[in-house]
């Protein structure tokens, strides 16, 4: 069986001992570290912290699961659609080459505005498009047209992506 890039969620403040446990295992584990400048009151160093709290990425198959699963610090893998998450190879060395070149870098998820056109990623109403009417702290209402009346559903925002072909890795069409 191959092995893929999962993410996996560690407790808070865990993830570089994680990334070492995972090593030590003989498994292949990434913890991002972003070199950051922090001040004192009596100097300024330069400190790596991890890009994602509370994220480690381990590559495994199927049997080393468990393996991971039982690591000291490993609170679960990350759920996607009731599966683990599966990250791209080219994602990861996306992230590494990103943080070999610049400093400070900043995570920040993508934003869910008003009228945006947007895409049903799970649940009943999977691969629908509608456009957010409504944006509240942890859901959105979404028309969805369908048979000339406007359906609304207010959905969690982990289940939504963008609809614009920019955002979701596609060539961007200015002409929609």
């Amino acid at each position: 069986m191959s092995r893929k890039w999962l993410a996996v969620y560690s407790r808070p403040r865990w993830e570089k001992k994680v990334n070492q446990l995972l090593t030590d295992k003989g498994l292949e584990s990434y913890c991002p570290l972003n070199k950051v400048r922090r001040k004192w009151s009596d100097r300024v160093k330069l400190v790596e912290e991890p890009l994602f709290k509370s994220y480690v990425f381990v590559r495994v198959d199927d049997e080393d699961r468990a393996v991971v699963r039982m690591t000291p610090g490993v609170v679960n893998f990350v759920y996607w659609n009731g599966k683990p998450a599966v990250i791209r190879e080219k994602e990861i060395q996306a992230i590494k080459r990103f943080l070999n070149e610049h400093e400070n870098v900043e995570v920040e998820p993508i934003s869910i505005e008003k009228y945006e056109r947007v895409k049903i990623t799970s649940g009943p109403l999977m691969d629908q498009e509608g456009e957010v009417v409504d944006v509240r702290h942890k859901t959105v209402k979404v028309a969805i047209d369908s048979l000339g009346y406007v359906l609304v559903a207010h959905i969690e925002r982990s289940k939504l992506t963008s609809a614009r072909p920019e955002i979701n890795g596609k060539k961007k069409d200015r002409n929609p």
